[in-house]
């Protein structure tokens, strides 16, 4: 892999220079085992341990096919699902590899006794298949998640409905936690000129995530004047929720858990925040029975903070432990996006101030073509920035996922994976003088 890292790092190789590369037969990638998909049977949760079930290790490289890609992938980042990868749960993605296998004979390669996780990348085109025409080899790239087949007219008008819809290193193999992944080449698109390598990967997933979320008319529809709470708002997720907000002309009602926190929502320029465990909400008298009292004290701080306003969109991801006081809070014929549920997927709330006072459940997952496209070229332009927290290398792949399943992060965890150190990969540098206090405030930094 030098001579390919050698070509990027020297920034001046042509196309014809990145295709006559010699693409080796196998690379390091992180990866779960098949065999070892019971081996959390009867822990806990919380005490799965993602250390114990990722391994780096050398892997095949999977034939090309058409309209495909393979990439060199410089840094990628961690997200929940590749969490949920690493401690099997809520299944083991091995049946999402298993069923993919059995629709074609060219998506067979990806029913492995082995997962290579990652849905994030920020790298180099290295070598497309047959009927790719936009991308060539050493055009910077980052990729988006959403693989989708397109071959069914239910997808056509918003690719998330279509019925072979996937996320790319969860439910597909050949992620981008790796030195090269395998993409639809659908999926590529233009690097931040502006960004690191590890910055550019970091926004992908819980960027456009947010943006159908809360922008998109697929999710929250969000106008200029609206009230958004907005939990685990500077995390990776609620931290791009929150530019948006603000981006739009909207008022970000910012929950957190700590004051560290609640300062990165400032250093944003968020105003209203709720620490939450300073204001000791509890939500749950007992693991059965919630506390409506608490779900009111909580629409009172809101309205206190708002001089007297309700929410109008609550951008919802933590699911179980916070679904009834989302409903609740929400004004008179509000929306409630969700997603995620990374508190518990079972949720319970009070119907009747969902359907007597006319609200919404609006349920979002990812991002179409469309609105991953748009969502990367906000980061472009530096309207919306990267909060990526702290880097790992690829070999520390384990503890990067452990700090996200225990939330000791606050932003998105980046790894990197060819690259060598961090810093590297920025072309605009008159750009991110421009904003590399934003960037660097966004960051925590």
């Amino acid at each position: 892999m030098q001579h390919i890292l050698d070509a990027i790092l020297a920034g001046d190789s042509a196309a014809a220079d990145f295709a006559a590369l010699e693409i080796p037969d196998h690379y390091r990638a992180a990866t779960v085992h098949k065999d070892e998909v019971e081996m959390f049977e009867g822990v806990m949760t919380r005490e799965k341990d993602p250390r114990k079930s990722l391994h780096v290790e050398d892997v095949a490289l999977p034939e090309l096919g058409p309209g495909e890609a393979l990439v060199a992938v410089m840094a990628s980042a961690i997200n929940y699902n590749t969490v949920w990868t690493s401690i099997f749960e809520p299944v083991s993605t091995f049946g999402f590899l298993e069923r993919y296998g059995r629709l074609s004979p060219l998506t067979k390669r990806h029913d492995l006794p082995y997962h290579v996780v990652g849905s994030d990348l920020a790298g180099v085109v290295l070598a497309t298949g047959p009927g790719v025409t936009k991308w060539q080899p050493g055009t910077e790239v980052v990729a988006h998640c959403l693989s989708v087949e397109l071959e069914d007219p239910d997808g056509h008008d918003d690719t998330m409905l279509d019925p072979q819809q996937r996320i790319w290193g969860f439910e597909t193999n050949f992620g981008g936690l790796a030195d090269i992944a395998l993409v639809k080449a659908n999926q590529l698109m233009p690097k931040p000129a502006h960004l690191t390598w590890e910055e550019a990967a970091s926004p992908g997933l819980v960027n456009c995530t947010a943006y159908r979320q809360l922008v998109s008319k697929n999710g929250g529809d969000m106008k200029q004047g609206d009230n958004v709470l907005i939990w685990g708002a500077s995390g990776g997720l609620g931290g791009f929720a929150t530019q948006y907000a603000l981006n739009g002309g909207a008022t970000p009602v910012c929950v957190v858990s700590s004051e560290d926190k609640a300062e990165i929502c400032r250093s944003m320029g968020a105003e209203l925040v709720i620490n939450r465990n300073a204001e000791g909400y509890r939500f749950w008298k007992d693991p059965q029975t919630q506390d409506p009292k608490e779900w009111k004290r909580l629409g009172a701080k809101i309205r206190e903070l708002t001089g007297g306003e309700d929410i109008d969109i609550v951008f919802e991801h933590p699911g179980r432990e916070t679904f009834g006081a989302s409903v609740f809070v929400t004004r008179k014929g509000g929306t409630i996006t969700t997603c995620a549920s990374t508190s518990g997927y079972m949720h319970e709330y009070d119907n009747r101030y969902l359907w007597m006072n006319l609200k919404k459940i609006v349920s979002s997952h990812f991002a179409n073509y469309r609105e991953s496209w748009e969502a990367n070229r906000l980061i472009a332009k530096g309207k919306i920035h990267p909060t990526l927290s702290r880097t790992y290398a690829l070999d520390q792949v384990g503890q990067a996922a452990l700090d996200v399943h225990q939330n000791a992060h606050q932003g998105k965890v980046g790894v990197l994976c060819l690259a060598p150190e961090e810093g590297l990969g920025v072309r605009d540098h008159q750009m991110r003088e421009q904003h590399l206090d934003a960037i660097n405030r966004f960051r925590g930094v």
